[in-house]
């Protein structure tokens, strides 16, 4: 899907990790691996915008609602639910769906969110309308009813068990409402100051209470050289090995549960060099070591 984005060609991003051998390279690491396939979506030729501060909502609505329920029922199943995106609007309907399930499950959920950008915008404070950058802002219950109603009319995430890393680009409204809510976040001046194993090691510490851990992983947090096939790239991001390290550092200690991998746009890309570097990056995730 490519409806939450101002940009076309994310919503191919999917085709572009699976043709870079997720499947089989997760497989090599002795994990089975079952494809669940698409969650279709109508292209926006097919739609027409009725709400410019909310472009595309009823379509947006149903596949997230759609996504909520399937990521919930592979958790009932045992599995580990990894999501490849499509634009970041998708967070809203795979963090329903895992807070869903920890509520029946009476597991404490707590989100790291791997991004450039906040996504803390609402249908009021945003400049463009496009609803990939409100996903976090619907999770913590802020904005139109329809996006944080998707699953349940509850707040899906508690603010103080959110943490932020690699931001570099917000809007002012977004900087409000980080602020107001006292949300944990981490911008690459910070990763600049103190690295990222100080960082990455914060943040578990911050979360150390909760049972349950959802990595959402932006592959624009990457710095655009690493990879510059994304939605919205923005100069200054993570290099190579800060990446991995996140990824390697939740494998080591077990802390994460559910994984989803957005905003690769092979249109921009060079040789499906951005959807390598996501399949190496949940490579590090699902236990690749060095040695």
């Amino acid at each position: 899907m490519d409806l939450g984005a101002g940009r076309r060609g994310v919503d191919m991003g999917p085709s572009a990790i699976r043709i870079a051998g997720v499947s089989e390279k997760l497989q090599s690491l002795g994990h089975t691996v079952i494809e669940e396939g698409d969650i279709s979506t109508k292209i926006p030729e097919q739609q027409k915008v009725k709400n410019p501060k909310l472009k595309y909502l009823p379509e947006i609505v149903r596949a997230c609602t759609l996504l909520a329920a399937k990521t919930e029922k592979i958790l009932e199943g045992g599995g580990f639910p990894l999501i490849l995106g499509g634009d970041h609007s998708i967070a809203i309907g795979t963090i329903a769906g895992v807070s869903n399930y920890c509520q029946h499950q009476k597991k404490k959920l707590g989100v790291i969110w791997v991004d450039a950008h906040g996504d803390m915008n609402t249908d009021v404070t945003s400049p463009s309308g496009n609803i990939h950058g409100m996903p976090l802002a619907a999770s913590i219950g802020l904005g139109a009813l329809e996006l944080t109603s998707i699953g349940g009319d509850y707040q899906k995430l508690d603010p103080k068990n959110l943490v932020m890393i690699a931001i570099r680009d917000l809007d002012a409204g977004e900087k409000a409402a980080i602020r107001k809510n006292n949300i944990t976040i981490f911008t690459m001046e910070d990763i600049d100051k103190h690295g990222m194993a100080v960082v990455i090691t914060k943040a578990l510490h911050k979360l150390k209470d909760v049972d349950f851990v959802h990595i959402s992983f932006d592959m624009d947090a990457m710095d655009p050289k690493e990879c510059p096939g994304v939605g919205t790239p923005v100069k200054g991001g993570l290099e190579y090995r800060e990446a991995h390290l996140i990824m390697e550092t939740l494998s080591t200690n077990n802390r994460m549960h559910s994984l989803e991998v957005v905003e690769t746009n092979p249109i921009l890309d060079t040789r499906n060099q951005s959807a390598e570097f996501a399949v190496e990056l949940m490579q590090s995730g699902f236990g690749k070591k060095i040695i």
